[in-house]
């Protein structure tokens, strides 16, 4: 992938063999991003699990305290009294049958899909169009839910997804690059929590073996995962 000067010039800032703290990384990450936009903060952790065994892939949520700085726009299939809840919570699309045609049609304007259990069986035909987009709604990741007004307060506050890939990395956004430093950290210390917090039991040798922070556009800072666990 091509860069520009001005990502080669914040690359050349760093020592690229250099293995920072995690207060050091995100400082770094925070003063190195090249674009003209408030650039996103994201973490990206190397876990030591096989994902092609069903019981080392990982998959759920976690609440960022300090939120995501992102507005996030969240569709809800919901019928009566959940649906009216979902829109009180602030969702951005609610509906049934008419949301299912609205998604077969093209329209995908939201970040997040939360359903009511009734609804699976609508939702499931547009399996081939939200999976893929990692947006199909599952209880794992807390939106299939019989309180979907909950679920959106959560995911409009803060609350992010992560799963691992086929190489066992897992990527969260933490942050914009104007939070606050403290800010950053404690987005930062909930995820890593949590990515402990779920490690599988059959999960062998280390755990966190490789942990990153960068900027949208800007370079790739390694942490070191020993002063994590």
């Amino acid at each position: 992938m091509k860069r520009g000067k001005r990502y080669a010039d914040a690359a050349n800032q760093l020592d690229r063999s250099e293995i920072y703290s995690a207060e050091e990384g995100l400082g770094l990450a925070k003063t190195s991003g090249v674009a003209k936009f408030d650039e996103t903060i994201e973490v990206a952790v190397k876990l030591g699990v096989d994902p092609r065994k069903a019981d080392q892939m990982l998959r759920g949520t976690v609440a960022l305290p300090a939120g995501s700085g992102k507005e996030v726009r969240v569709a809800v299939f919901a019928q009566g009294a959940s649906a009216q809840a979902a829109r009180e919570a602030g969702a951005d699309r609610v509906g049934d049958d008419d949301l299912v045609s609205d998604i077969e049609g093209g329209s995908l304007d939201f970040d997040v899909v939360i359903a009511e259990p009734s609804m699976m069986v609508a939702v499931g035909k547009l399996g081939r169009v939200l999976g893929p987009r990692g947006l199909m709604p599952n209880p794992k990741t807390g939106t299939v839910t019989e309180d979907v007004g909950k679920a959106v307060e959560d995911f409009k506050g803060g609350k992010v997804s992560y799963r691992t890939d086929r190489q066992g990395n897992v990527h969260v956004p933490i942050g914009k690059a104007s939070f606050e430093s403290q800010a950053l950290m404690d987005n930062f210390k909930a995820v890593i929590e949590e990515l402990v917090r779920a490690k599988p039991a059959a999960a062998k040798g280390r755990y966190l073996q490789k942990v990153s922070v960068c900027s949208t556009m800007g370079p790739s800072v390694k942490i070191d995962p020993s002063s994590l666990s």
